[in-house]
């Protein structure tokens, strides 16, 4: 799959970003583009106007280490970005083959039982596998009830993104919701520079595209950043406010997944909720209707 339209729209679009004043550069009169001109960043770079114009139709195939940093360094990229521009680039000449994640959709992939056992052994904090595409693969019983907006419909099929913008429920949940769609967006833009051959990504860029003009203006954005750790804030249905604490970490065993574990400050009031939620699913799951059974 040619990545070379997701090449020149990522650094068009940097290149916009950076003003003159910002890159040390007279302003001047009469600019017709937002931010740099071409040959501006090729002149930061260190390159001449048609090799730089080259790689911004997207022909990174080739293109030396060197050469990238000189563009990230022009375009004053984010380590974010950096690392963004490194896998287009070796998308573009094929190096990323043996590291590219392989396909897998929620669907077809099953948590190994050790897997699903040390979900279950965290108690106190939600905790959960997602892929890419932020489909939740495993989840603990916290993780389940936390998210259990998302879970409540199924045209939502435990993906994240898509109950982030297709979902009424979510604008409840997610307090800060405007941070949580630039999230979602931010990490498939970042799974699509990883993996741009990935057909079921492709599918639901499409339909939330189709579907969400919230998430097509972002997505034209080219925004990426690393999620690793942080604070989020939610609004649970049944105990209401919680600040939580999450880490992310890369498993290592299964390429391309991300194992996300939140917790609450100690003695806070959303470690107590976090204890309410516990109580609130062991009673959920009481309440439930037991499996129909024939014999």
């Amino acid at each position: 799959m040619d990545n070379r339209d997701e090449v020149r729209e990522f650094l068009t679009s940097r290149r916009a970003k950076i003003t003159p004043e910002r890159a040390g550069l007279p302003a001047g009169s009469r600019r017709r583009v937002p931010g740099l001109r071409r040959s501006e960043v090729a002149a930061l770079a260190d390159m001449s106007v048609e090799y730089y114009a080259k790689l911004e139709r997207g022909s990174l195939a080739g293109v030396s280490p060197a050469v990238l940093e000189a563009v990230a360094r022009a375009l004053q990229l984010d380590d974010a970005e950096r690392a963004h521009l490194l896998r287009l680039a070796q998308a573009a000449d094929g190096s990323d083959v043996l590291s590219r994640p392989r396909r897998r959709t929620a669907r077809q992939w099953t948590p190994h039982r050790s897997l699903q056992w040390t979900l279950d052994a965290i108690t106190a904090g939600p905790a959960f596998v997602r892929n890419g595409r932020m489909d939740i693969l495993a989840a603990n019983r916290l993780a389940r009830a936390l998210y259990a907006d998302l879970y409540a419909d199924a045209r939502n099929q435990a993906n994240l993104a898509r109950f982030n913008f297709l979902d009424p429920a979510s604008r409840r949940f997610y307090p800060d919701w405007e941070r949580f769609a630039d999230t979602a967006v931010a990490i498939l833009r970042t799974e699509a520079g990883r993996d741009p051959y990935d057909k079921d990504l492709h599918d639901l860029v499409g339909e939330l595209s189709t579907r969400s003009e919230q998430f097509r203006t972002r997505w034209g954005a080219h925004d990426v950043r690393r999620h690793g750790t942080g604070t989020k804030r939610f609004h649970h249905s049944a105990v209401g406010d919680l600040t939580l604490a999450f880490e992310g970490l890369e498993m290592a065993a299964e390429p391309g997944l991300t194992l996300t574990v939140y917790t609450a400050e100690p003695g806070s009031p959303s470690e107590e909720g976090l204890r309410l939620l516990a109580s609130w699913a062991a009673t959920e799951e009481a309440a439930a209707p037991a499996p129909h059974t024939t014999g």
